[in-house]
């Protein structure tokens, strides 16, 4: 392995209140793998702290505090995923009414999903009436409406539903330890989307789920295959 680069996840970038989104995360990794990445999270991500890359000459990549593995990243071929029928914006606004997202738990104060966030991104993804998947719409806000969504945002966008897509008790404490996203198509702020996700198999503490941001008439522009394993004493 060389040492190539190094990253740092400011503290906004937060899932749980002490350590960074793991989708946001996986992306910045993803940056540095050609193609389609896939992303293993290997410990907690830190905030706030030079994290270093090292490459291999697989072409594959470790992101590491100290000696730390925190994460690792492979290219992938594919994404194995089936993006269901899509929801509508009108159907998402009704479902991120139904979002069960806690006050004060595990996840309040995700960038991204946090109900005690002011600045959160607001992707509150609830049930879709009548079919096993949930969803939120989102309009990604920048400077300049039309500006292409970064690669990173979009991972993170893409990581919390699923969570929300695979338990039934929002106290549930699961992470996310694997994640894989292929963006399709230029994501714009300033336009609405719309972000699913859906389980997609369950085998014991290892949850799996398919996630995908649509654009308003429903074509798909992202998509992403998530694996969250719930605490042992979750389980």
């Amino acid at each position: 392995m060389r040492a190539a680069d190094t990253i740092t996840i400011p503290s906004r970038f937060n899932g749980p209140r002490d350590s960074g989104n793991g989708g946001y995360a996986a992306g910045l990794l993803a940056r540095h793998v050609g193609g389609i990445a896939e992303v293993s999270l290997r410990s907690p991500v830190p905030l706030d702290v030079g994290l270093r890359v090292e490459t291999g000459g697989d072409g594959s990549v470790r992101l590491l505090e100290g000696e730390t593995l925190v994460a690792e990243a492979r290219a992938v071929p594919a994404i194995d995923v089936e993006v269901p029928a899509p929801v509508s914006p009108a159907e998402a606004r009704e479902a991120a009414a139904r979002y069960a997202g806690l006050a004060d738990g595990p996840f309040s104060d995700c960038f991204v999903c946090g109900r005690t966030r002011a600045d959160a991104i607001g992707v509150f993804a609830g049930p879709v009436a009548g079919r096993d998947l949930v969803a939120s719409p989102w309009t990604p806000a920048a400077q300049a409406a039309g500006d292409a969504v970064s690669s990173e945002l979009v991972s993170a966008v893409l990581d919390c539903p699923t969570y929300f897509a695979l338990y039934d008790d929002p106290a549930t404490l699961s992470f996310l330890a694997r994640h894989a996203v292929r963006i399709d198509g230029p994501i714009r702020a300033g336009e609405e989307h719309v972000v699913i996700a859906w389980p997609i198999a369950f085998d014991g503490r290892k949850h799996h789920a398919g996630a995908a941001v649509l654009d308003a008439q429903g074509g798909t522009l992202a998509v992403a295959r998530a694996l969250l394993i719930a605490a042992r004493d979750e389980a």
